[in-house]
């Protein structure tokens, strides 16, 4: 069973009617963003409780969950097909912080894109950590798991995706690269960047220019930088 904790996660999974088993409040918990989560939870017909913090905080497993936290079903991964069928996809090398995968997803869902694909090994999971740090973003963008990033790469280059790799070895600046769509960003882990075979399988290598004497940035800090680069160019729906 999955545990979501926050306003933003719990209240946008009541709002795309995602299974929820309950939702539990904090005794004493009180305000207007409380009594929104409640009257959400009443209309989708989800049982309310409240319980005492201390309760809370051992479900969640911090103290950090605003007074609200929710049972339900675990996130339901999308098949490939419906996620390769957009004109933006994330790629994910690899990344191993939850905080980092959470914050990626938000970005991705504000940017347009349409799912986002990791790797079932060596990376994180779908947890609550990361279903709170994307803010409710998770419940509006569909993600994959896939056995093979290298494989991936391959299948959507046979859909007609044009796969940029972001690197700080990159040949070409962000900014000035001609996104071809549909589009495909790769983003790799913290630390160890794009794998070998990764890379190679990208169309083209993007660098975001750097100034002073650190060489990188924190993934999901690059992931804003491109793929609002990528939504710049384009007509917002």
């Amino acid at each position: 069973m999955a545990i979501l904790s926050g306003i933003h996660p719990v209240a946008e999974a009541l709002r795309s009617n995602h299974a929820l088993d309950r939702v539990l409040v904090a005794q004493g918990a009180g305000g207007v963003r409380i009594q929104e989560i409640i009257d959400l939870a009443r209309r989708a017909s989800v049982p309310v409780r409240f319980e005492p913090r201390p309760a809370l905080d051992r479900l969640a497993g911090t103290a950090a969950h605003q007074g609200v936290v929710a049972l339900g079903a675990s996130k339901k991964f999308a098949d490939f097909d419906d996620v390769a069928a957009s004109q933006l996809v994330v790629v994910l090398d690899g990344v191993e912080d939850p905080h980092n995968l959470g914050a990626i997803i938000r970005t991705a869902h504000a940017a347009g894109a349409g799912g986002i694909v990791i790797p079932e090994r060596r990376a994180v999971g779908v947890t609550d950590v990361v279903a709170k740090a994307a803010a409710g973003a998770l419940e509006h963008v569909s993600l994959t798991r896939v056995t093979n990033i290298n494989r991936a790469l391959e299948d959507l280059k046979e859909r007609g995706y044009w796969i940029y790799g972001l690197d700080e070895r990159g040949t070409e600046a962000y900014d000035e690269v001609q996104y071809a769509a549909p589009t495909a960003i790769v983003l790799g882990g913290e630390g160890k960047g794009l794998h070998d075979q990764v890379r190679k399988h990208c169309d083209t290598l993007v660098r975001i220019p750097m100034t002073g004497k650190i060489s990188s940035l924190n993934v999901s800090v690059a992931a804003g930088i491109v793929l609002f680069e990528w939504r710049r160019r384009r007509p917002v729906h």
